[in-house]
């Protein structure tokens, strides 16, 4: 299994290109399944998930090109191209959706087009129970019978879906990407009451809206959505990652230097830019993107929340963190969306951090210095984090089980070495 080492001490310097969303383009690739004719993605970027959803979607019959080669064949994947034609197969099997949470997502359009699914419970990252239980409400609302047996969902709307009132206790994109995704092909009217603000929500509604879908509200509370019988191709851009925007930004922060992110969207992020500047990070928006400069001087203590969007990222977390270790004074972060997303605070501590939790809340002491120290990721987002503390650490660091880091974020080793950080991708022994 790969492992990145780093070398701490470097400042970063030059300009990091942003990748299309993870976030964005996983429900969008799912889309196709929606229509018999060819969905083109732009922006797509090149990751683990997205390989294993493309071996998802090609169990279903989905046929797939990159830049008008078959079975990719480019190094990154910019353009892709998704014809469902035929759905061959309704079943998503256990040994695929095990292995990413947002494959499940796939039970929406097919029960909507196919009147019939069959999806294994999902896994993924072990960052707490996330359960399905909302996105399935939304498709019972909207008609379907749900059963679970032996592991699997069953799905079943033989007469198709009919639009309803669907109200999400809490704020879910995966399920505010279900139900906008089956209610685009339900026969009649459904509202969706506090939906998910989610950009990557927004940017599936803007292409569901090119697809021929009759959508108001995106980006609101409230969405309503007009069934229609069919549901064309489409040419998508897939928005920028602000994830991984945010992640250089607070990479910057922690080590000093001078970076543009390339392509990055400050209205997708603004509450994280803000924390990132009050700890005394100067950012810009400029019409390449977004500038993140600190010149060396001392890391601000700040206070955070995790909230929906436009509040905190609960996936920025464990990154914001990582630069609090190195602050002066004590910070109190506060996790208010998943209930076991500090598994990152035995690694960081690893590393010299001093963390302590309390509930839902992480106190960090910040210190004066870390020290490099060989570390295990845990989860997608608290692989980064820990790549973040090593930028800044004293001497080597060693990531392992890197395999987190490819599911989430392309090419972070060259995008970093590309701007002065000493990093390199150590293959698997044998």
């Amino acid at each position: 299994m790969d492992r990145i080492r780093i070398v701490g001490g470097n400042k970063l310097q030059g300009t990091i290109p942003i990748s299309g969303a993870k976030n964005a383009a996983l429900p969008l690739m799912i889309a196709s399944l929606l229509t018999r004719e060819r969905l083109t993605l732009k922006n797509v970027p090149e990751l683990a998930d997205v390989n294993l959803l493309v071996r998802i979607l090609g169990n279903h019959g989905v046929d797939y090109a990159v830049d008008g080669k078959r079975n990719g064949g480019s190094q990154h994947a910019h353009t892709v191209h998704l014809t469902a034609g035929d759905i061959v197969d309704t079943l998503a099997p256990y040994d695929l959706v095990s292995r990413m949470r947002a494959s499940f997502w796939v039970v929406a359009p097919l029960v909507a087009r196919m009147g019939e699914a069959k999806v294994s419970l999902p896994g993924g990252c072990a960052i707490g129970t996330r359960p399905v239980d909302l996105l399935l409400m939304a498709l019972e609302k909207l008609g379907a019978t749900i059963e679970i047996e032996a592991g699997y969902v069953i799905a079943k709307a033989p007469k198709g879906l009919r639009g309803a009132e669907i109200s999400f206790p809490k704020v879910t994109v995966g399920g505010t990407h279900t139900a906008l995704m089956a209610a685009s092909l339900a026969h009649g009217h459904t509202v969706i009451h506090n939906a998910a603000r989610e950009p990557e929500v927004v940017d599936l509604a803007d292409c569901l809206i090119k697809m021929g879908a009759r959508i108001k509200g995106a980006g609101h509370s409230t969405i309503e959505v007009e069934g229609v019988a069919n549901l064309s191709g489409a040419y998508h851009t897939v928005l920028p990652d602000r994830i991984e925007a945010g992640t250089y930004a607070m990479a910057v922060a922690m080590t000093g230097g001078d970076v543009l992110l390339e392509g990055a969207r400050p209205e997708l992020l603004q509450s994280a830019l803000d924390r990132i500047e009050e700890t005394g990070a100067s950012i810009d928006a400029t019409n390449q993107g977004i500038r993140v400069r600190r010149n060396g001087a001392g890391i601000a203590a700040v206070d955070m929340t995790t909230a929906p969007f436009p509040g905190f990222p609960t996936d920025l977390q464990a990154q914001f963190m990582a630069l609090m270790t190195r602050a002066k004074g004590t910070s109190r972060i506060t996790e208010t969306i998943f209930e076991n997303r500090f598994m990152h605070v035995q690694e960081l501590a690893r590393l010299g951090a001093r963390i302590r939790l309390e509930g839902d809340q992480a106190i960090v002491e910040g210190v004066e210095r870390l020290e490099g120290a060989p570390v295990m990721a845990t989860d997608l987002r608290a692989s980064v984090s820990l790549v973040i503390a090593a930028l800044a650490a004293e001497g080597e660091t060693i990531v392992n089980r890197v395999y987190h880091l490819d599911r989430g974020f392309e090419r972070l080793e060259h995008k970093l070495s590309a701007c002065g950080a000493e990093v390199e991708r150590l293959a698997s022994p044998g």
